[in-house]
C-alpha cells in the first residue's frame, strides 16, 4: 500500500509499545529499520527478530535521545553505514506521574529531557543530512494529554504540547527542502505504560471517548507509515489525532 522500499528509518524508543508498532509497520512496506532504544536490550532485539522473522531489515542501536553529543554519534553511523537517513520517529518517551504540587524537580525535568529535549536532539542532528537530500519524513510523537493537559501530568503534558510547538517551527524551517515534519497525538492505547491503570481509572477513560474503546498501537503505526509515505508529501506542520475522538 505504502512503497518505502530502499528508505532508511530511524525509530527511538522501538522496543515496545507503539514504537514497536511502527517500527515493524514501516519496515512490512520494505524501509530498513533502526531500532533506538534506551536500556531495554532484551525488548529492542525482539523487535529486531520479529521485523527479521516477516522478512525486513532492522538493527538495534542503544542511545539516551535526551543526550545531544549521543544522538549525533546515533545519526552519524546511521547515515555512514547506508548513506541517507529518509524517516525520523520520534516516539521515545517516559512518565513520572504526580500532582504538581508533590512533583520534584527532578521529575519534571527527566520528563522534559527525554520527550522534549530528546526530539529536539534528533531533528538538530538529523536536519543536516536530510538538508542535504532535499528530501525527508520527521513524525514526532505528542499525545492528547499534549492538546488537552491532565491532572498529575503537569510534566508529561509540558513535554507534549512542546512537541507540538518544536513540530510546526520544524516544519517552516525544513518545508523548503522538501523535509515535512508532522506529529501525532495519540489517545489512550492499550500498551504497557495504560495497563497498570486500574478498572475504575479505565472506565472514566472508555466514558470519554466517543469511540468507545482503547487504540491499538496499529492505530498509530498506521498514521505513522502514511506520514513517511510520498501519499503525504504535502502534509506539513500538522498535529494528528488518533483518540477515538477524545479531543472533538
Amino acid at each position: 500500500m505504502y512503497n518505502l522500499e530502499g528508505k532508511v528509518a530511524l525509530v527511538t524508543g522501538a522496543g515496545r509499545g507503539i514504537g514497536r508498532a511502527i517500527a515493524k509497520a514501516l519496515a512490512k512496506e520494505g524501509a530498513t529499520v533502526i531500532v533506538n532504544y534506551g536500556g531495554n536490550e532484551a525488548a529492542a532485539q525482539e523487535t529486531v527478530d520479529s521485523i527479521e522473522a516477516d522478512g525486513g531489515s532492522a538493527e538495534k542501536y542503544k542511545c539516551d535521545v535526551s543526550d545531544f553529543a549521543a544522538v549525533g554519534e546515533m545519526i552519524q553511523y546511521v547515515v555512514e553505514k547506508y548513506k541517507k537517513l529518509d524517516i525520523l520517529v520520534n516516539n521515545a518517551g517516559i512518565t513520572k506521574d504526580g500532582l504538581m504540587m508533590k512533583m520534584s524537580e527532578e521529575d519534571f525535568d527527566s520528563v522534559l529531557a527525554v520527550n522534549l529535549k530528546g526530539t529536539f536532539n534528533c531533528i538538530r542532528n538529523v536536519s543536516r543530512q536530510m538538508l542535504k537530500q532535499r528530501s525527508g519524513r520527521i513524525i514526532n510523537m505528542s499525545s492528547v494529554v499534549g492538546l488537552a493537559g491532565n491532572a498529575g501530568q503537569v510534566n508529561y503534558a509540558a513535554s507534549k504540547a512542546g512537541v507540538i510547538g518544536v513540530t510546526k517551527s520544524a516544519a517552516k524551517e525544513l518545508a523548503s527542502r522538501g523535509i515535512t515534519v508532522n506529529a501525532i497525538a495519540p489517545g489512550y492505547i492499550d500498551t504497557d505504560m495504560t495497563s497498570v491503570l486500574s478498572d475504575s481509572v479505565k472506565e472514566t477513560v472508555l466514558s470519554a471517548i466517543p469511540l468507545g474503546r482503547m487504540g491499538a498501537v496499529e492505530d498509530i503505526a498506521e498514521m505513522a507509515v502514511f506520514l513517511a509515505s510520498d501519499k503525504a508529501s504535502y502534509i506539513t506542520g500538522q498535529v494528528i489525532s488518533v483518540d477515538g475522538g477524545m479531543n472533538i
